[in-house]
């Protein structure tokens, strides 16, 4: 679920951005945050280092603006994971560590 939207007044960012999740490693719990600059259709998924898809955070359209995404480890065994966040014009993953 999305933790939160921060309203920056009529500050948007000037392109869609995937940061790096905080804090990393984790345990058991971790924050992925991303702006967008336009209303967009995002998936953002997390994903094993075989290639797996463990679960999808977001899938659906979302207005411009930053956002807060929690992913919860708990279920996990600690190791290295990739999130990834895809839209129409933009896809980047990044990896994060569960440590137990």
């Amino acid at each position: 679920s999305v933790i939160s939207i921060q309203n920056e007044g009529n500050i948007l960012p000037k392109s869609i951005e995937l940061e790096q999740n905080y804090p990393n490693p984790f345990n058991p719990s971790t924050l992925i945050n991303f702006c967008m600059s336009q209303r967009s259709f995002i998936v953002l998924k997390v994903y094993d280092v075989y290639g797996k898809e463990l679960k999808t955070l977001i899938r659906g359209f979302k207005d411009a603006g930053r956002y807060s995404v929690e992913f919860n480890g708990t279920e996990v065994a600690s190791g290295i994971y990739f999130y990834r966040l895809d839209s129409p014009n933009y896809s980047v993953s990044r990896k994060m560590v569960i440590v137990k």
